[in-house]
């Protein structure tokens, strides 16, 4: 298993801890230039960081649930339903000096199953951007989890939880002119 590591996301603007494993999906398919995504080399887990426009008429908690339901309405899911969504402690995340305003989502999207979905939503409205964590957890989650692929253990919160807390801006210019 390959130790977790600081990635450069979007050309290096941002850097990030990935999970052990993480597998870029641009080198297999194409990804909109807004996004960076992430999929376990042995389970169907996925990671998405998205660049997206500051959705200014929303606020507080009411904003993550508005991304969320976003996303599921993106993906055609036949049902959307919010378990908890909480307050990030910005002390806690590398980027507090960008982001005014943080929030986690739990919940679950009915698409073709029932997916859970974990979300971060960092704002940064000095940039008109909300950035969009994801992290997503099929209910079967493995491909086939045999003594062969114990190498990388299924990702957890904790795996995700590292990504958004170390998660740091290095090039405002991604942004473009401010």
């Amino acid at each position: 298993m390959e130790p977790t590591r600081n990635c450069p996301l979007f050309g290096g603007a941002f850097l990030a801890i990935l999970p052990p494993g993480a597998i870029d999906v641009s080198d297999l398919l194409p990804v909109p230039d807004n996004q960076e995504v992430f999929c376990h080399p042995v389970t169907d887990l996925s990671l998405i960081v998205e660049l997206l426009e500051l959705q200014a008429h929303v606020r507080g908690e009411a904003a993550a649930r508005y991304h969320f339901e976003d996303v599921g309405g993106v993906q055609g899911a036949r049902a959307v339903h919010v378990l908890s969504v909480q307050p990030l402690c910005l002390e806690n995340l590398s980027l507090r000096g960008s982001c005014q305003d943080a929030w986690f989502l739990s919940g679950k999207q009915q698409v073709a199953k029932d997916v859970t979905l974990h979300q971060a939503l960092l704002r940064l409205p000095q940039y008109q951007t909300d950035l969009l964590l994801t992290f997503n957890q099929p209910p079967s989650n493995s491909r086939s989890l045999g003594p062969e692929n114990l190498s990388c253990p299924p990702w957890s919160l904790g795996n995700f939880e590292q990504l958004v807390t170390s998660l740091t801006l290095h090039d405002p210019n991604i942004f473009g002119p401010q």
